[in-house]
């Protein structure tokens, strides 16, 4: 696959996380974003946090790569690495409490960025 393409697959993936706390409180990643591009404008102090910024920094260097004429692996593994943090830890966390919604929100980043390094050329001229 084209890296734009998985690029792009990664970025939209990455918006259909699910998270669920304390009663009858959810929403997905999207919505939480959209909460914190608003804040980030008005209260910046109140967003600062490397659980916030490091997979916000994710996103825009994957959509920095997309738009890209040859997008950069330091840019998408950067990126990917930083959405990776996140991903990774609401996967766990789902396991961990037993939460079906939470695990199966992040299969399909997970997949892509699976997919992602599979296909990448990062590295390959070394293998041949």
């Amino acid at each position: 696959m084209k890296p734009r393409i998985l690029n792009l697959l990664l970025l939209l993936t990455s918006l259909i996380g699910y998270l669920e706390w304390g009663g009858n409180n959810h929403s997905f990643l999207f919505e939480i974003e959209l909460e914190i591009i608003i804040k980030l404008f008005s209260r910046p102090f109140d967003v600062i946090h490397p659980l916030i910024v490091i997979p916000l920094i994710g996103q825009i260097l994957l959509l920095a790569t997309i738009i890209q004429r040859s997008p950069s692996n330091v840019l998408t593994y950067s990126g990917l690495a930083g959405l990776g943090l996140i991903f990774g830890f609401l996967f766990f966390l789902g396991i961990f409490i037993f939460n079906l919604k939470v695990v199966a929100s992040t299969l399909p980043f997970l997949t892509m960025a699976i997919i992602t390094l599979r296909n990448s050329t990062f590295g390959k001229s070394a293998r041949s």
